[in-house]
């Protein structure tokens, strides 16, 4: 058996920059066993399936699509790079000629579309709500030791706990920080927890504007750091665009990789992330 399989730099314009992923068209689902070890073997922290639906679509002229995600331990619910990477495979490699596509996922139906340059995809809205710092002390020590923390906010339908440096910190703060994965995931025993993003308010005033910056962690999901996490930022954008008064955003996820996220917070509870992207491989898989 051969498998089309796509490298894909998302949320940047600049190859080995973003967030990679695998992308595999397929004509035909493939067992969730062979999933996991084409994910596993490609050790990129998401790895995307797309499937047709109708046995009479192809990837050029089909407009619905089934997709998965994988990461190297296991299947995640929602994925933004990886959907990016896979709009980007669609419209740029197959050349689908809809204007709109339409992913089936364990999230929902997620449509994206081409704006210019970027692909923009509409995700569902993960409202956090405010923590005590002191019922998660030990995974707030384990991510910024010692540093001022102004905010605690938990998504409990994502698992993400998200961490608000002070005002006073430095951008160099979130930056350095060096996160080791073994002892964040050991800091975490309540199950509450399965990625931590680490914020700060940006320079909106300053070019290139960014309204926040991130840092986002998973190694409960096989992902010691996430390069650019678009699930993230259905988190973030709901909390930034509450202190901000904002809703339209730029945010700069600021990983070693870096990368650059458009968002627009709308009124149905849902958020346009928006984002261009590099394909800097294509190959085949043979099993």
């Amino acid at each position: 058996m051969e498998i089309s399989v796509y490298t894909v730099d998302a949320f940047t314009n600049l190859p080995f920059k973003g967030n990679p992923a695998a992308v595999c068209p397929l004509l035909h689902e493939l067992t969730d066993e062979l999933y996991q070890r084409i994910a596993t073997e490609m050790n990129l922290s998401e790895t995307a399936f797309i499937t047709t639906i109708n046995p009479s679509d192809n990837f050029t002229t089909g407009s619905r699509f089934r997709l998965r995600w994988f990461t190297p331990t296991n299947e995640v619910k929602l994925c933004g790079h990886a959907t990016l990477a896979s709009a980007a495979v669609l419209f740029q490699m197959k050349k689908n000629v809809n204007p709109m596509l339409v992913f089936e996922t364990l999230s929902g139906d997620l449509s994206v579309i081409q704006q210019g340059e970027s692909i923009v995809m509409d995700f569902p809205l993960n409202p956090p709500t405010r923590e005590d710092p002191r019922e998660f002390r030990d995974i707030i020590k384990a991510a910024v030791g010692d540093h001022p923390v102004q905010d605690v906010y938990l998504s409990s339908k994502t698992k993400k706990l998200m961490v608000r440096l002070a005002d006073s910190c430095d951008r160099s703060v979130l930056t350095s920080l060096k996160v080791d994965p073994n002892t964040l995931m050991a800091s975490e025993k309540s199950s509450r927890v399965q990625g931590v993003i680490l914020t700060m308010k940006g320079s909106p005033g300053c070019q290139p504007g960014y309204d926040f910056y991130s840092r986002y962690f998973a190694p409960w999901n096989g992902i010691p750091e996430d390069p650019v996490t678009g699930s993230a930022h259905t988190v973030l954008a709901c909390y930034w665009s509450d202190k901000l008064g904002k809703r339209k955003m730029l945010a700069y996820q600021c990983s070693r990789r870096g990368g650059e996220l458009e968002l627009e917070v709308r009124d149905d509870g849902r958020v346009n992330i928006a984002g261009q992207s590099v394909t800097v491989l294509q190959g085949t898989l043979k099993l």
